[in-house]
């Protein structure tokens, strides 16, 4: 335990596998370290499928990211011969009147559409009527919805993307260290002392990409910002998939005026007989190690009935299985990808606010890029704590 670092990277979910596989190609000493052994389905990188899409509504600075995360997944797959990246296509779909809002932004497929024509990703913009004729699972449309498709969109396998990472990381060089919970980090001038139920480890610099377990890690300003909260994903079972065809896409739904009234899901997978789906919430907080983990019959039963029944063709009520996770969000719903402001060889990634994932090895890439050099380097000031005062 007594090893030298060049940078340790502390939670090996989403962000961490992907900082920790870019160093080590780089050819720094690095070790990451986790407190369970991911991929896990205790954090916020699980649930089978995760939404990709290169024009991203929430704001422009985000498309380098996505555009990085999707040529890193398919350079994965040639090496590794994992399949980690579905295209199967990605529709974002709002009411052709009134007011709709997705991650705190309004007009979400009018931003998505502007992204697409600012940075030349192939996008076709469909009415109601069009999205009906193309995709019959979408049921009981107005006709003049607006909707925001992405040919080249789709859905990524968080489990798989996160272990070839991590496995690349090892091959690599990575000294990786799991089932170590990080109790506490100090800097002082021989660098950074990262203290473990294990002992310390020493390093130059650190990585933290602890997700919901940043704030209680880190303290102010970071438990000021991010705020937990419980998220649930649900697999109805399908007594009819002939509507879901080959070419169906992922999609998002913002059916309402506010960001709760919509729902997202996915094409069923091959033999599955069940379609995904879940929707957020912003009104109750939780903690990482408080959270409640099970879903209870009466949640499932009330996604269904508000939001899934009588909207997509062939499903039931009856629930395959569910499963819960955690959103770390901040107050604009944006990233945090800076230097601690008190320890400044201690780069913090986090929170992702629930849209993290799709951009996860883009922001290894550039993280990566900040520490060691080399290529993949983005500007990371629209994500600094500075915009928070």
């Amino acid at each position: 335990m007594s090893a030298r670092f060049d940078v340790a990277v502390l939670g090996l979910g989403a962000m961490g596998s992907a900082a920790l596989y870019q160093l080590a190609k780089r050819g720094v000493r690095v070790v990451g370290i986790d407190r369970f052994a991911p991929p896990h389905a205790l954090g916020s990188s699980h649930g089978e499928t995760r939404i990709t899409r290169q024009a991203v509504g929430e704001g422009q600075d985000y498309v380098p990211f996505v555009t990085a995360s999707h040529r890193i997944w398919r350079e994965l797959e040639a090496a590794t011969g994992d399949t980690l990246f579905n295209a199967c296509g990605t529709l974002v779909m709002a009411p052709g009147h009134g007011v709709s809002s997705h991650h705190g932004k309004p007009d979400f497929v009018g931003r998505s559409i502007r992204a697409a024509g600012d940075a030349g990703i192939a996008h076709e913009v469909l009415d109601g009527a069009e999205v009906a004729r193309r995709f019959p699972q979408f049921l009981h449309l107005a006709g003049d919805e607006k909707a925001y498709y992405e040919p080249g969109g789709g859905f990524v396998y968080p489990e798989r993307c996160i272990a070839a990472q991590l496995r690349g990381a090892a091959e690599a060089g990575a000294d990786i260290r799991t089932g170590r919970a990080v109790t506490a980090l100090h800097q002082d001038e021989d660098g950074v002392r990262i203290e473990t139920g294990d002992g310390p480890i020493r390093a130059d610099r650190a990585v933290v990409a602890a997700g919901a377990w940043t704030a209680p890690l880190l303290g102010p300003p970071f438990d000021r910002l991010l705020t937990v909260r419980r998220q649930l994903l649900h697999w109805y079972a399908l007594a009819d998939e002939s509507a879901y065809g080959p070419d169906s896409p992922v999609f998002i739904w913002m059916y309402g005026s506010g960001d709760t009234d919509y729902l997202y899901g996915f094409p069923p997978l091959p033999g599955d007989g069940a379609i995904k789906v879940a929707t957020e919430q912003y009104s109750t907080t939780t903690t990482a190690d408080s959270v409640e983990r099970h879903v209870g019959a009466r949640e499932s039963d009330e996604m269904y009935r508000l939001r899934v029944e009588g909207r997509l063709a062939g499903t039931t009520p009856e629930v395959v299985r569910a499963a819960a996770c955690v959103y770390t969000v901040t107050p604009d719903r944006g990233f945090i990808i800076d230097r601690h402001p008190g320890m400044d060889r201690v780069h913090v990634v986090s929170a992702c606010s629930g849209h993290g994932f799709k951009h996860s090895a883009g922001i290894g890439e550039a993280v990566a890029a900040e520490l060691a050099g080399g290529p993949g380097r983005i500007d990371l000031a629209p994500f600094s704590l500075a915009r928070f005062g």
